[in-house]
């Protein structure tokens, strides 16, 4: 972007008619938003031209006064894309920089503003970033989840300990596990289809708060934007004052950017975790990872941690749009100026922190024997020893207190529980059987586990692939 020029003029362009003074330098700094909201310029001349393609439709304005004006903002599109568009600070946005622009270059754009106003100008701006925006995350979520499925599927032989409180609770396969992710990011997919949803509805032409006098019509300006529902009906807002003051969209965006941004968390100190020296079920790419200044044996997992880092920012920029409007009174307020940079800033970060997951989900290794030494423990199947009492006919709250009861004599003694003998376990459980180790054994505490959910092997397997049609 050029750098952009302060220079004021003896009276605002825009608004300037009714001051007999300009504003102060200071006030222009202050004031203006074009250096953050020039990101929205595809979007200011995609409305643009779909209103002046409406004024035309409805004869406010000639057909050649209409395509003059597309074809000018056409050309200024190409100039911002190409990074030779000079932005002003005197002109306080990307809406009035787009429009001065173009009427130095075409006479009838100074037609172009009949019937609206900024505040519901960016307000249609704003929705269809977030269908843009909603529609770039999903994709990239696709994606992330395409890579992980590849994972569990390299590794659903691999069996580690599951945790509850951080201690080995029951075993799992290295599948089982990943698609526990999979289920929370396709809840995000799920959670941008929603706000998707929710932005596709127009407020153009619901003018400052009360519309206007002019014979528009607020539905053809929607079918041009794409504004439609499945049927390809037109949707638009329906009170004019709503319209231009709502910002649910904005907090829906950033709470899913939010809960997406705690999910990676989560991923990421699972990662960071099993990537640790104790655990070292992982090993990371290099491409992914960052050494030490001083101690030159260090492979440092910084691209986790910086994920799990940025969700305090995504959520922060949640609780600063909620902030924000909490107290304004109906209808536009400069104050919602503000509302752009934390919703630009948590898809940028939201991007990131995909396309990093994304790649490093492909080069994820996992050491075979590391897993298996950790998931050889026997207490993990002391559960299914509680099973096995129940199928015998005990009660489970009697179960679970004689596994308790042997789990104290195999730390008492010294003997891994599976190694007790007989006698001892017939005394804490007259009902046991000869056969009562059978349920040491990790294929048949897989095998066994066969309910809708359960990390039984083929269930994973059907989950796969369900969850690639899904996607």
């Amino acid at each position: 972007m050029k750098k952009t020029s302060q220079k004021s003029k003896k009276s605002q362009a825009t608004w300037g008619g009714r001051f007999s003074q300009a504003p102060s330098e200071l006030m222009l700094k202050f004031g203006e938003s074009v250096s953050f909201d020039s990101a929205l310029a595809q979007f200011d001349i995609q409305g643009s031209t779909a209103h002046a393609k409406m004024l035309a439709d409805v004869g406010i304005i000639s057909k050649k006064e209409c395509a003059d004006i597309v074809a000018g903002l056409q050309k200024i599109l190409k100039k911002i894309e190409a990074g030779e568009f000079e932005w002003n600070e005197a002109l306080e946005d990307v809406h009035m920089n787009i429009e001065q622009a173009l009427t130095k270059e075409v006479p009838a754009a100074a037609k172009l503003h009949t019937a609206r106003s900024r505040n519901d100008q960016v307000a249609t701006d704003m929705r269809l970033f977030f269908k843009s925006a909603t529609v770039e995350i999903i994709l990239k979520l696709k994606n992330l989840l395409s890579n992980l499925l590849d994972l569990a599927e390299k590794n659903i032989n691999v069996y580690i300990p599951g945790y509850t409180h951080l201690q080995r609770a029951q075993p799992v396969s290295v599948a089982h596990h990943i698609l526990a992710w999979c289920e929370m990011l396709y809840r995000d997919v799920e959670r941008f289809q929603f706000v998707y949803d929710g932005a596709n509805v127009s407020p153009l032409g619901s003018g400052a708060i009360a519309g206007t006098t002019l014979p528009i019509d607020r539905a053809i300006s929607a079918r041009y934007m794409g504004f439609v529902d499945e049927t390809d009906t037109p949707v638009v807002t329906g009170n004019s004052m709503d319209a231009v003051a709502d910002r649910d969209v904005f907090f829906e965006f950033a709470f899913a950017c939010a809960t997406m941004a705690v999910h990676f968390s989560r991923i990421a100190e699972d990662v960071i975790i099993w990537n640790s020296s104790e655990f070292g079920f992982v090993r990371l790419p290099d491409t992914f990872t960052t050494g030490s200044s001083l101690m030159p044996q260090k492979k440092n997992p910084d691209s986790f941690e910086l994920m799990r880092g940025k969700s305090a920012r995504m959520i922060g920029n949640l609780n600063t749009l909620m902030l924000l409007v909490k107290g304004l009174p109906l209808t536009y307020n400069r104050d919602l100026q503000e509302d752009k940079p934390p919703v630009f800033d948590s898809f940028k970060q939201a991007c990131m922190c995909l396309d990093v997951l994304s790649a490093c989900s492909v080069d994820i290794e996992f050491n075979k024997q590391k897993c298996a030494e950790a998931v050889s423990d026997p207490l993990l199947l002391a559960t299914d020893l509680a099973d096995y009492f129940v199928m015998q006919g005990v009660p489970f709250r009697n179960a679970h207190h004689m596994v308790g009861a042997i789990v104290a004599l195999s730390e008492k003694t010294g003997v891994p529980i599976n190694e007790l003998a007989d006698e001892e376990i017939f005394a804490i459980c007259p009902n046991a059987k000869k056969d009562w180790r059978s349920v040491f054994n990790l294929e048949r505490a897989f095998e066994m586990r066969k309910g809708i959910g359960m990390p039984n092997l083929k269930l994973i397997a059907k989950q796969i692939e369900n969850f690639r049609d899904l996607i």
